[in-house]
């Protein structure tokens, strides 16, 4: 058990450790009223914190540590990369700043393509780890959503990677669906929910 006597209601305070206002968006759409998602702008904090480590894992661990050692408050990250199967798990942890530290999504999604071009195995998936940390203590979730990488850019929702690929299950690539559809495959959502039966099961939310 991990709760602690102010621990169990129905919503409350949770910072994501992040920047990226599409993630938030994200995270707010599956968790819907558990939890107040807060982010790192509105808890008036302006630092982009660091990923030096060569894992999803690590990196996870390192932004969620850096906020909650900062604030003392309940907390979760995340770290996502799109491992191709035909690069070797490439762009991976270093998917946001593939082709360059102006981690450019457009510049991104060409060299990528580029590097493609030359195999017929387009197999690909993109991978997210979650760090949440609950009074101080770390606790991990994975999410892994499998598909194909296309040829060409499809779709103009989303981010990232989303305009090439398409999740197994879907003819559409994630920019191509709302919310809603790319819940139903979403790597984010898949952690996120296993985050969710972690916390009920531990009756840290009802």
């Amino acid at each position: 058990m991990v709760t602690t006597e102010t621990d169990i209601f129905n919503m409350k305070d949770l910072i994501f450790a992040t920047n990226n206002e599409n993630k938030v968006l994200e995270m707010r759409s599956v968790l819907g009223s558990l939890y107040s998602i807060i982010s790192l702008k509105e808890a008036g904090i302006y630092i982009d914190i660091p990923e030096p480590f060569d894992t999803l894992e690590a990196n996870a661990s390192e932004k969620s540590k850096v906020i909650f050692d900062l604030t003392k408050k309940d907390c979760f990250s995340e770290d996502t990369g799109l491992e191709i199967t035909s690069l070797g798990g490439k762009p991976g942890v270093l998917s946001a700043r593939y082709a360059g530290e102006k981690k450019d999504a457009h510049d991104n999604n060409l060299k990528v393509l580029d590097e493609l071009s030359a195999y017929s195995d387009r197999s690909a998936q993109f991978r997210t780890i979650i760090s949440l940390r609950l009074n101080g203590k770390e606790y991990k979730f994975e999410g892994i959503c499998k598909g194909t990488i296309l040829a060409y850019r499809q779709g103009i929702k989303g981010f990232g990677y989303d305009s090439i690929f398409i999740p197994e299950g879907s003819a559409k690539t994630f920019a191509e669906m709302d919310m809603a559809q790319k819940n139903q495959f979403s790597h984010r959502k898949i952690a996120i929910s296993k985050m969710i039966s972690f916390l009920r099961t531990n009756g840290i939310i009802e």
